[in-house]
């Protein structure tokens, strides 16, 4: 008598938690490839599930990308707000700044995957996403703008700066220590970064 071997079955879960589910394990599978390599294969294999479950929470892998960069872009941003100081006084605009700088580089460090989406925008990403990356980016800069106006306040040195280009500056200069983490780490760690951030800044602020 022959034993015939069972397919195994993903456990049921909630469709909401099984999307979930998925955008994690398309985030790890990210790690390793660039978005344009993504599968609906690897997902499935990531997640230990069939690719019909899959496709029982996505109708299609476009829309599992463009779930997955909407989810990563929202809570890259939410780190972003999390990391701005809102008041100069305490650390001063030198202080203020290193430590913003520090909170951004723990946070693309601790998922460098998230932040490559961000940072490093793939060409294969959909125009509905850019778009959110400008919009968002353009807040973002604005708030900056907010705090370099606060920070010629009180540093007089400061005031000689146009504020929007000072804005553009401390924006894109972070921006840049984030995509040297990313792509080398072991060449730029934290450390190395973060001094060169608050060494630039003493500089600007006289």
């Amino acid at each position: 008598m022959t034993t015939t071997g069972r397919r195994k079955y993903a456990p049921r879960l909630p469709r909401d938690e099984r999307r979930e589910q998925l955008l994690d394990a398309a985030l790890g599978v990210l790690a390793d490839c660039q978005l344009q390599e993504l599968s609906i294969e690897a997902v499935a294999a990531k997640a230990g599930v069939g690719k019909p479950v899959v496709y029982t929470a996505f109708r299609s892998r476009a829309e599992l990308v463009a779930a997955l960069l909407q989810r990563e872009h929202a809570r890259a941003l939410a780190q972003v707000s999390e990391a701005m100081p809102d008041d100069l006084t305490r650390l001063g605009p030198t202080g203020a700044y290193g430590a913003a700088v520090s909170a951004f580089l723990e946070a693309v460090m601790e998922n460098p995957t998230r932040w490559r989406l961000v940072l490093t925008v793939p060409d294969t990403a959909p125009r509905e996403y850019r778009n959110s990356l400008r919009e968002a980016r353009s807040t973002v800069m604005a708030r900056t703008e907010q705090l370099a106006v606060a920070a010629a306040a009180l540093r007089p040195p400061l005031a000689t700066l146009d504020p929007a280009l000072l804005a553009h500056t401390m924006l894109s200069f972070a921006e840049m220590l984030g995509r040297l983490a990313i792509s080398d780490p072991d060449g730029y760690p934290r450390a190395r970064l973060e001094r060169y951030a608050n060494a630039v800044m003493t500089l600007l602020s006289g």
